[in-house]
This record gives C-alpha cells, structure tokens and sequence, in this order.
C-alpha cells in the first residue's frame, strides 16, 4: 500500500517505477490486514493523518461504518480515563459507555466488562479496493510496475542511483524511496544509509466459525488493555490476540500458542462456541522506537527519501500520508486540507 498509493500520487508528474519483491504486489501486510479504520488507532499523534485520509475513503465508497468498542473491567477505569484524556483534543469522536449500553453493542458480554469507549465512526476498509484503485491510477499516469524484483544492491553513483534485482535486471533513478516496509532497515543499509531501527512485529489473526453466529452489526470489539479484539466478517469471527512479537522480516507464520491465546482471551469476554479455526495468518508491522511513521529525505543523503514504519495504521492512513510525502517528494506545497499536519514529527530528521 505504501508504495502503491505514493507512486499514484508522483506518477503524474515524474517517472517513477515501483520495484516489488515477491511475484504479486500486496502479499504481506496490505494481503493481511485486519482491515479497518479507526479514528484513536495508533495513538494521538496517527489521529490527524487518520481523520485527513477520512474524506477520500468515503469519496470512494472505501468505507462501511462499524463502530468500535473498547471494553474495560472494573479495574481497568484508570485506562479508560487515560484513553480520554490522550484522546480529548484530537478531533476523533470518543463516548464513554457504562455496562447497559456495552450490553447493546455486543449481547452476552460477561459480567465483568462493566465500562468502555466508544468510537462511533470506526469502519471497515475495502483493503483490496483501496490498493487496486492505487495501482490503476499509478499505472494510467504513467508509472512502470516491475514484480519479481527484489532489490539486492543499491549503488549512488554520479548521475543517480544503480539498482540490480535478484534476476540480474538493472535500474537507475534519480531518487530512491524506502518504502519497503519490514525490509526498511535492510533496504537503507543495502543503500549505505544509517538504519533508524525500524522493527517487524508479528501480529496474528484467526478466523472463527462460532455457536452462536456473530451479527453483522457487531462493533469492532478492542480490550482497552491490548490483549485482544475481534469484529464478525461474512458470518464469521475475525480474532487476534493483539500479539506483537519481534520478527525478522519474512513471509510471517501464525504461531499456535498465539491462536489459543486469542481464543482463550475471547471466551473471557463472550460465552460463546468456537466451533473451527477455519484459517489463520499472521503479518508484520512495522515500527520505529518512537512508534511514529518515517517520512522524508535521510538526514545524510537527500537522494533517499523513507516512507515507511507506518504500523498497523498505514493503510488507513494512506491517502494523507502519500499526499505529504509526494509534496516532500515534488517540492510543492502541502494541500490545503493537510496543512494543519505537522510533518516534521514523522521526519527522520528526529533519530539525529
């Protein structure tokens, strides 16, 4: 998604080519996303880059409305208070629900999830739409799409960047963009840049066919803890254990200890039957130390230029934050719409 939605966005105005690793564009995170859009999602600072790619999901009808509920136990009230207070200036809109309304939202709720969050305008994201309409747009102005090309040096010489991929095809560019998502790291130090130790964390999620059959009108359900959440998808349960495990960067594999806990984690909140794990996967999110996303030129070499650790929150995000970068990218001025955006927050100026 990342370097789809950017290479839209560049393509009308400079040559661009998109080189992608594996035989298909989309096959690790953006293939495994959970797939939605939440206002709070990744923290306060992800919230203006969030509510900023809103308008242009809905104007492509990217968007169904959901809603999510953080659930919280008696013991958890300070962490709904703190959500609160993280959350109260930022423009995402946040209600607090006691146990009879929780019980609206998701009947059978045990008895012990007696306060919660809600976020009214959580929704689900079209992942597939989204990336394809990327991709097209990309390709109509212009911009080359090469798969099977994985990058194995990456060479500045006088007139620009040398790029050879694994199948001994050669390329040039003036500039070379970092959106390798797990392979960020790799990729700049393949290229003779500082690596800003940016992360791959595993993240697993299982689908369930449950007694009884979830309703589609069911919220997306979120432990205020992070230990779980789960939301119903064409009549069955989409769950994870929110794990986050330190990974090489790799085609990522579900663990089973993960499955188990996810479903254990479930039981304690619903009395419901898990009937079958139908399928499960896992993907990798990527994060800088600060949890922040990377945009902008390297802070040594102003020919690289990082779009990457965007998390679990870069698909929402990607209208807003191809738009930055590409204006970074094209020296233009930022949109209008985005310009109450402070980007040198996501610059990697900020690793020194």
């Amino acid at each position: 998604m990342a370097g789809a939605s950017l290479a839209a966005e560049l393509a009308p105005y400079a040559s661009v080519v998109m080189l992608e690793a594996e035989d298909q564009p989309g096959y690790h995170a953006t293939g495994r996303s959970a797939a939605f859009w939440d206002e709070c999602y990744g923290g306060p600072d992800i919230v203006p880059l969030t509510l900023a790619s809103g308008a242009f999901l809905r104007e492509h009808d990217l968007l169904t409305q959901r809603g999510a509920l953080h659930i919280a136990r008696r013991e958890d009230k300070p962490k709904v208070d703190q959500f609160f207070a993280e959350f109260a200036d930022t423009g995402a809109t946040i209600e607090r629900l006691g146990r009879d309304r929780m019980i609206e939202k998701l009947p059978g709720i045990r008895a012990e999830w007696v306060d919660a969050v809600w976020e009214p305008a959580c929704s689900d994201i079209d992942v597939g739409a989204l990336h394809a309409l990327y991709l097209t747009r990309a390709k109509k102005t212009g911009a080359d799409l090469a798969v099977s090309r994985r990058v194995i040096k990456a060479n500045q010489q006088g007139d620009g960047w040398y790029l050879l991929s694994a199948d001994g095809r050669e390329f040039r560019a003036a500039k070379l963009i970092n959106a390798a998502g797990a392979w960020a790291d790799e990729l700049a130090d393949m290229a003779g840049c500082d690596k800003l130790g940016i992360t791959p964390y595993r993240r697993t999620v299982v689908q369930l066919r449950t007694n009884p059959v979830p309703s589609p009108k069911q919220p997306l359900v979120l432990d205020i803890s992070g230990h779980f959440y789960f939301k119903p998808e064409s009549g069955r349960l989409w769950l994870s254990p929110h794990d986050e495990e330190p990974s090489p960067a790799c085609d990522a594999a579900p663990e089973e200890l993960a499955v188990a806990a996810a479903i254990d984690r479930l039981q304690k909140v619903v009395d419901i039957e898990v009937e079958r794990v139908e399928t499960k996967w896992a993907g990798l999110r990527s994060f800088a130390a600060d949890r922040l996303p990377v945009y902008g030129v390297d802070a040594r070499n102003t020919d690289f230029f990082w779009f990457a650790g965007q998390g679990g929150f870069g698909i929402q995000t990607a209208p807003a934050a191809a738009k930055l970068a590409a204006s970074m990218l094209l020296e233009r001025p930022i949109p209008a719409t985005l310009a109450a955006i402070d980007v040198t927050r996501y610059s990697p100026a900020r690793f020194g």
